[in-house]
């Protein structure tokens, strides 16, 4: 007796059906982790750019002011009341970020670590919403998902 080798059609059609059943549910769930992911790499490189501005105003011995345009998202680093830019940095159009209070939108970090204190609430896609929180008295700056 002869053994059959190879696959009926219908086997064929079965398992590439299976396959695209997968795919359907997989793939929307892979491009919304793609996005947050992209989101919070934005958000850190936000944060760690404030403080890299308050790590120059120690090892500089001078003020560092940080200059926040919520509709050209863009940060911005001077020295002290100096228009000068020493630094810029763009976020891309996923993020919208609102200074709380509105006087926020320049942050300033003394030679000592301390800063004005700031707050910024910043909307990312899929309705997530984060915090970066700038502490006057130490000048941490940390950063949390916000409780919608």
């Amino acid at each position: 007796m002869r053994s059959k080798r190879g696959f009926t059609l219908i086997e064929l059609a079965v398992t590439l059906l299976v396959l695209a059943i997968v795919a359907a549910i997989g793939v929307p769930s892979i491009a919304r982790s793609i996005e947050s992911v992209r989101a919070r790499a934005e958000i850190s490189g936000f944060a760690a750019y404030l403080r890299a501005a308050r790590e120059q105003a120690i090892a500089r011995g001078e003020a560092q002011a940080v200059r926040l345009d919520p509709q050209a998202r863009t940060l911005a680093i001077t020295a002290g009341d100096s228009d000068a830019v020493r630094s810029t940095r763009s976020f891309t159009y996923l993020l919208s970020i609102e200074p709380d209070p509105p006087e926020a939108i320049t942050l300033t970090f003394e030679p000592l670590g301390f800063s004005n204190g700031a707050t910024y609430r910043i909307l990312a896609p899929g309705n997530r919403h984060y915090v970066i929180l700038v502490d006057p008295f130490t000048g941490r700056v940390i950063t949390r998902l916000a409780n919608s």
